[in-house]
């Protein structure tokens, strides 16, 4: 049932799960999937090593083209590490950038140069003579000859001998947005709106992105000798798929890709989500048909041929490249209702467990164990994500008896608006004047903080007291939805994990201070059941740092005696939902359960109508939980299960770490 008492492997001593190579003929690019983002960082460091050292080795310089954004950050971690550790030296290395902002300064939060330092050359013993990024800061007068001096110090050089990439979701490589020719180099170009959306978090907001970016041609990154893409999370699934498996078109310029003669993907499971061999492996090979592959191949076939799972036919099965399955089990009628049990059983409206008091002949909602009331600790990143995401069970929970406690991981401090700071500080003002609380030394300190507010310059990171304002404002928050959902203040628990206040949208790595906190929560509460968002596709990486912490965490406890029966359940974000094949439990709501939950989410008064970071997706977020829940119940419906307002998703933790 995915306890504690399950998880068997420690983080520094999980072993490393083997890679999967494409031998798909489908397939137009060679793809590794990896088991978890860090093995296919650390494969793609040791590839790195292997040409650095190749090259010294032979007494030539190694001439590396390197990338920016979140997906190479841990390939650099681990370059450096075998620097430390391993002896690597970079004397013989040059880089080359792909790209930077224009106009940008080198020592700006969002330089690309900054990133660089920060991550890698600070930290190696190269020359830094032999790095070289195009310069955010060339007049635009001088921009055609700079790049053009970009291009002949490449070849100067000998040319890229590895490229390292990401992918964007506009399916641009650099910043060669689509309608980028095959024959381009090194140019000034206006960034497409989807990429600059993306970008919007690192730069405080879409209207201060820079419209414009120096790139790597695509002609140029072809002409490396070796070249090596990185994707992670299920945000790049879809592109992925146009990647590896669509033609070669300027509409995704990452699919010139599939003309060089050295090529290749790694990706994590995630990313590989939407390939075929992953959304249905049946039609490129063969499959192990456990129970959650026959779900999943069913789940499919259903929505393929537009029909609920008990009116499958043979000759469905059968024309659909599901031959194997019917030879296995016989009758297309005893796959559809083995797997339409199976989906009834996840639906259940008392998700901490049902009495055995109310327990009758032939009711399908099961209790978990025979503990009733349960003590309930359901983890949120940030100070919003639990309304937000399982806002209906958290009320459900509560209002069928459970002791239902909150840990608010991070505080959410940058995710408000420097107006709303102001307008808590003039209520504050307000109120220390109206009864007798002013004094000298707090009018200053007022007086010092709203200039400091209004003389702020767009991406500024915040002085550490506006930080400490602007997180009271989402704890304030935060507690007006636990009361409305019915949660005492004592039960919400506000952890302030070190690693997000930065004071930035990037975060510090999970430190030894986050898991204590989080160890000590779960041993003061010592919940029967945990929640955890498992939604990895965020924009920013919170939500995948705080669920690293929980899982760490938890590992540490599960000698504990409480430990051997807590359950641990996912739940996902803002936005993505699980799978049908992955879920193991279903939380109906009613239509008065939708708008109780909306409710609690407009408590976040600071996230309403427009939040400082909302991702790619221009929804508020009561929209967006509203519409995936809603879409969740669809699925099920058109399945043949039992028609909901909404369904709220969970996926039993199966003990296996993170990263």
């Amino acid at each position: 049932m995915g306890t504690v008492a399950d998880a068997r492997r420690s983080e520094s001593s999980a072993p490393t799960s083997p890679a999967r190579t494409s031998t798909w003929a489908g397939e137009r690019l060679p793809v590794t999937i990896h088991e978890r983002p860090r093995d296919a960082s650390a494969a793609v460091a040791r590839a790195i090593a292997g040409c650095i050292r190749a090259k010294a080795a032979i007494g030539e310089r190694c001439v590396l083209g390197l990338a920016t954004g979140s997906t190479p950050t841990s390939v650099y971690e681990e370059l450096v590490r075998m620097h430390r550790e391993g002896g690597l030296s970079f004397a013989n290395v040059v880089t080359f950038n792909l790209d930077e902002y224009w106009p940008m300064a080198p020592n700006k939060l969002q330089s690309y140069r900054r990133f660089m330092d920060e991550h890698l050359f600070s930290h190696i013993d190269i020359d830094q003579a032999n790095v070289h990024l195009p310069s955010g800061t060339v007049a635009a007068t001088e921009v055609h000859a700079h790049c053009e001096a970009y291009e002949r110090m490449i070849a100067d050089a000998g040319g890229i001998d590895l490229q390292l990439l990401g992918i964007g979701r506009t399916g641009h490589v650099g910043f060669n947005e689509p309608g980028s020719s095959r024959a381009s180099r090194t140019r000034l170009i206006t960034l497409d709106r989807v990429t600059r959306k993306d970008a919007a978090s690192d730069f405080f907001g879409e209207e201060h992105v820079p419209l414009r970016a120096l790139t790597m041609g695509i002609a140029t990154i072809l002409e490396a000798r070796r070249v090596v893409l990185l994707a992670f999370g299920e945000g790049k699934a879809d592109v992925v798929s146009r990647l590896v498996e669509g033609p070669v078109t300027d509409a995704v310029p990452a699919t010139f890709l599939q003309g060089h003669p050295c090529a290749e993907v790694h990706l994590d499971q995630a990313a590989a989500g939407a390939l075929t061999r992953r959304r249905c492996p049946w039609v490129s090979g063969t499959v192990t048909w456990d129970a959650r592959m026959v779900r999943k191949a069913v789940a499919w076939l259903a929505s393929t041929v537009g029909k609920p799972v008990l009116k499958l036919t043979n000759e469905d099965y059968n024309e659909h490249h599901l031959q194997d399955l019917l030879a296995i089990h016989g009758r297309a009628h005893q796959i559809n209702l083995q797997v339409f049990r199976d989906l009834q059983e996840t639906i259940t409206g008392w998700p901490g467990g049902k009495p055995a008091a109310h327990k009758q002949p032939g009711d399908i909602d099961r209790p978990r164990d025979r503990v009733f009331p349960k003590r309930v600790l359901v983890f949120s990143p940030h100070p919003d994500d639990d309304v937000i995401s399982m806002g209906g069970t958290l009320i459900r929970l509560v209002d069928q008896g459970h002791e239902v406690h909150v840990g608010y991981q991070t505080s959410g401090n940058i995710a408000v608006f420097d107006g709303d700071a102001l307008r808590f500080l003039d209520f504050a003002s307000d109120f220390n004047a109206r009864f007798g609380f002013e004094g000298p030394r707090t009018e200053r300190l007022e007086v010092a903080l709203a200039q400091r507010l209004r003389a702020k310059r767009p991406g500024e990171v915040d002085a550490p007291q506006i930080q400490e304002l602007k997180a009271l404002i989402r704890r304030g928050e935060a507690k007006a939805a636990c009361a409305l959902c019915g949660i005492p203040e004592e039960r919400a628990h506000f952890m302030d994990m070190p690693f997000y206040e930065t004071g930035r949208v990037r975060k510090r790595p999970i430190g030894e201070e986050d898991i204590r906190l989080t160890v000590e929560l779960l041993r003061r509460i010592e919940p029967h059941q945990v929640y955890a968002a498992g939604d990895l596709s965020d924009p920013h990486g919170t939500h995948r740092a705080c669920l690293n912490a929980v899982f760490r965490a938890l590992e540490r406890v599960r000698g504990d005696a409480w430990a051997r029966d807590c359950e641990v359940l996912l739940y996902r974000g803002a936005w993505q939902e699980w799978d049908v094949e992955d879920i193991d439990m279903a939380v109906p709501l009613s239509p008065e359960d939708v708008t109780r939950k909306r409710m609690a989410i407009f408590k976040h008064q600071s996230q309403k109508d427009r939040a400082p970071f909302p991702g790619i997706d221009d929804r508020e977020f009561w929209q967006r939980a509203e519409q995936r829940n809603a879409a969740t119940a669809a699925r099920y419906d058109a399945l043949g299960l039992a028609e909901y307002q909404a369904l709220e998703a969970f996926k039993v933790w199966d003990g296996s770490p993170l990263d």
